[in-house]
């Protein structure tokens, strides 16, 4: 059976200990002669074990069960061996106790209103046991002290398996997240760091032919000054060369760790007009709002994260034929401290495969897409910020960027 772990041990620890039930209702009876309600409870098992059949059947191709799931699961255990309990001897049977292992089991598998559920569902039945105990058992030789001592502790123990084991079950899943993150961190870190490598000797192999192309264009345009094709070539050779010099800038900051920066929403906006400009003057911007007044923080690789953002929903509209882009700012006013910068194309929109892995790591793509989102993803989140792709309502994909606000004594107004 293929399905969830967590429901799949519970299933299996079903299975034997209705296994276990049938063994040991038919021994009590037959081998120790004790006078039970054997009908009603071979009943009860059977009723049991068909429920654990169409638990197995719904669950057999399940990789995720939800947690309503779980829920069920476990509220039909306790009711299974309530009933049980109930035709055996109420709270005088010595196997009350195991209504406390649903408890346990719903510690270290739902969240805390579903603990708390369970225990209470698992309380509730053991009170229910006391209280329809016969009157004869609760009086003969005084034993109703007892049995209100054991509903005590049985509800004490209910208690602190709910609140110790849940907390350490919590405290494990955080840290396993802790652990999952960091080493998926590192994994993106080992990435990057053998990208930096490719990307710089692939830029350094290419300066040499661009600069020689620099000047076999000059000797053309002196000779065919009035050439349309050589005019031409003058634009992609600038775009070219001032690549280059602006890769060696950056190299040259994170070199000297001078990534310190704060920049103006007006600035930054004024940036990313000019910039768009020229890479792509056929595409037009079209601002929604007006800049915030705030300083973000800021180093040499936000504008180019932004501008990988922008160069996609490009390409994006113009697969699409669309000529528009979308960019607004907007502020949280329960978090202040950040600014959102959104980002609309009107193209056909991200898959739900895209939707799940852009940004996280390296994808294969024939446009170049995920690469591009995961360094933008990197460098927003070294500036305490962070970035977030869903597809519009009305068509499109957005990119929503969170950018940090630097201290109010660094702000500029």
């Amino acid at each position: 059976m293929q399905t969830d772990p967590t429901i799949s041990r519970l299933l299996m620890l079903r299975s034997g200990a209705i296994a276990v039930q049938l063994i040991a209702v038919l021994s009590v009876y037959f081998l120790l002669e004790h006078q039970i309600a054997l009908l009603p409870l071979l009943v009860v098992i059977a009723i049991e074990a068909i429920f654990q059949l169409v638990s197995v059947f719904a669950y057999r191709n399940v990789s995720q069960a939800r947690p309503i799931g779980m829920l069920m699961q476990l509220t039909a255990d306790v009711l299974f061996l309530t009933i049980l309990l109930s035709l055996s001897g109420g709270a005088t049977n010595a196997f009350v106790s195991l209504l406390l292992l649903p408890i346990m089991i719903a510690a270290v598998t739902l969240s805390e209103k579903g603990l708390a559920y369970i225990a209470v569902l698992a309380i509730a039945a053991y009170s229910f046991l006391l209280i329809m105990m016969p009157d004869h058992s609760m009086h003969q030789m005084n034993m109703s002290g007892h049995f209100i001592g054991m509903w005590v502790n049985f509800v004490l123990s209910a208690s602190v398996i709910a609140l110790v084991i849940g907390a350490m079950s919590r405290a494990l899943k955080e840290r396993e997240r802790t652990i999952a993150k960091a080493r998926e961190q590192q994994l993106r870190n080992e990435q990057l760091v053998t990208l930096d490598g490719a990307a710089a000797q692939i830029t350094h192999q290419l300066a040499s032919p661009i600069a020689n192309l620099q000047l076999l264009f000059e000797e053309l345009l002196e000779e065919q000054p009035n050439n349309p094709v050589v005019v031409q070539m003058q634009t992609p050779l600038k775009q070219c060369a001032r690549q280059l010099n602006d890769f060696r800038k950056l190299s040259a900051q994170l070199r000297n760790k001078n990534t310190t920066e704060h920049i103006t929403v007006n600035q930054l906006q004024t940036q990313i007009i000019d910039t768009l400009l020229l890479q792509h003057p056929d595409q037009h911007i079209n601002w929604l709002s007006e800049p915030i007044a705030a300083t973000l923080k800021s180093d040499a690789m936000l504008l180019p994260a932004i501008l990988n953002l922008l160069q996609n929903a490009c390409i994006a509209n113009q697969k699409n034929n669309q000529t528009q882009l979308e960019l607004s700012w907007q502020q949280d006013n329960q978090h202040s401290e950040c600014i959102y910068l959104l980002i609309r194309d009107f193209g056909s929109g991200f898959s739900q495969s895209q939707l799940a892995e852009l940004g996280g790591q390296l994808m294969p793509s024939s446009q170049g897409m995920g690469l591009a989102v995961l360094l933008s993803n990197v460098t927003f989140e070294r500036l305490n910020g962070s970035l977030t792709l869903y597809n519009h309502a009305g068509g499109g994909a957005v990119a929503k960027v969170k950018l940090a606000i630097a201290n109010n004594e660094q702000s500029l107004t």
